[in-house]
């Protein structure tokens, strides 16, 4: 069986590059490219592809997990199968709740990526070993890691916003935001909003 392919980032080079790699594998085919999010929306519901192998950011306009949900949420729709160079918490979770059948990092040998793909195109979970280990860890530990929730919370106060302005942005009450933040503090031992951030940033919950 042929796997058709849509290839989904916003770099010319990387989606040369990946279509060198996919095109020597014999069962690959490259149907359809795209440089943005809302395009990579736009193949994928008009059909003939198996998998979308989706980048996360690309600048202005929708989110790659934006995409992979909007994607997923279509009968029939295709698999996703994330390729992104972040491995934060905030974007793992992200991605695995928008539906992505799987998650690889861009420094994956070619011989994972074409067994990634061939795993998605299958129905079945495609996780990087780091990007499995990683949910793993959470798994084992769930009252010590950040939920979806509040990791929006706290890389909101990293971007600088206020306990009132979070609240608007998140359709939340204040005193909602406030007890996150408390929770926060609590799960990762501190006890202000800077050091909250530099230690989930150490830690790998929130990119640099």
């Amino acid at each position: 069986m042929t796997v058709r392919l849509l290839l989904a980032d916003d770099h010319p080079v990387v989606r040369a590059g990946l279509r060198a790699v996919l095109d020597a594998e014999p069962d690959f085919e490259i149907a359809a490219e795209a440089a943005t999010a809302e395009r990579a929306v736009e193949l994928a519901a008009a059909g003939g592809v198996d998998v979308v192998l989706m980048d996360l950011q690309f600048g202005a306009g929708m989110h790659g997990s934006e995409a992979t949900a909007a994607i997923a949420a279509r009968p029939g729709a295709p698999r996703v199968l994330v390729l992104t160079t972040y491995d934060t918490d905030a974007d793992i979770l992200a991605a695995v709740e928008a539906g992505a059948s799987g998650y690889l990092l861009k420094d994956a040998p070619p011989e994972e990526l074409a067994a990634a793909v061939r795993t998605a195109a299958s129905g079945q979970s495609a996780l990087a070993p780091a990007i499995a280990h990683r949910l793993m860890d959470r798994m084992r530990a769930p009252g010590e890691a950040l939920s979806r929730r509040e990791l929006e919370v706290l890389q909101l106060v990293r971007d600088g916003l206020s306990n009132q302005r979070i609240s608007k942005e998140l359709f939340l009450s204040q005193a909602t935001v406030k007890s996150h933040l408390v929770h926060i503090y609590a799960k990762l031992g501190v006890d202000s909003r800077t050091a909250a951030v530099a230690t989930a940033t150490a830690r790998g919950l929130m990119r640099r």
